[in-house]
């Protein structure tokens, strides 16, 4: 599988270790950056061009997930969300790592290097890689809903507020 990983200076080593690690596992690692320690770097373009990646890799048919670091993990999650058909899911743990694909068909996730120990975020990353999306109706009910969102503004019948054409701010319905 291919494996798109991005971090800012926070995640640097761990995303240097956990390449190694997939490497070794057979697996396809391409890595977004940064290549350097810079305590000034900005995290949302590394992460925005490995969810890209991800993305297209999904359109074109190639088997591929992403991986993302940060101090938190929040706003790299964030900044991998913006990207239309990334799901992006913070993990702090092994339930939400396996629930991550299992429920949401998460094609992304971020870990927060100052939160968690190598270890930890190697063991999260193997369970979230090897969990398969459970197929289940009602998740496949929930993405298709988060999709068609993503794509038009709304989810026909399930009441989301649109923005008025106006611009006066107020919710359709108010």
């Amino acid at each position: 599988m291919r494996i798109h990983i991005a971090t800012d200076h926070a995640g640097l080593e761990f995303s240097r270790t956990l390449q190694a690690h997939l490497t070794n596992a057979g697996h396809e690692v391409i890595d977004h950056g940064p290549v350097e320690y810079d305590a000034l770097d900005d995290y949302p373009a590394f992460c925005i061009n490995a969810a890209l990646g991800v993305a297209r890799d999904q359109a074109a048919g190639t088997k591929a997930l992403g991986v993302v670091f940060g101090g938190s993990g929040n706003g790299e999650q964030i900044a991998a969300n913006k990207v239309p058909g990334i799901r992006a899911a913070l993990v702090w743990s092994m339930d939400t790592a396996i629930l991550a694909r299992e429920h949401n068909d998460a094609n992304v996730i971020s870990i927060g290097a100052r939160q968690h120990t190598v270890e930890e975020a190697i063991r999260y990353i193997d369970a979230f890689i090897a969990e398969p999306f459970s197929g289940d109706e009602r998740h496949v009910r929930r993405i298709a809903q988060l999709g068609e969102y993503e794509t038009t503004g709304d989810i026909a019948g399930k009441g989301v507020d649109v923005a008025p054409a106006s611009g006066t701010g107020a919710p359709t319905g108010a």
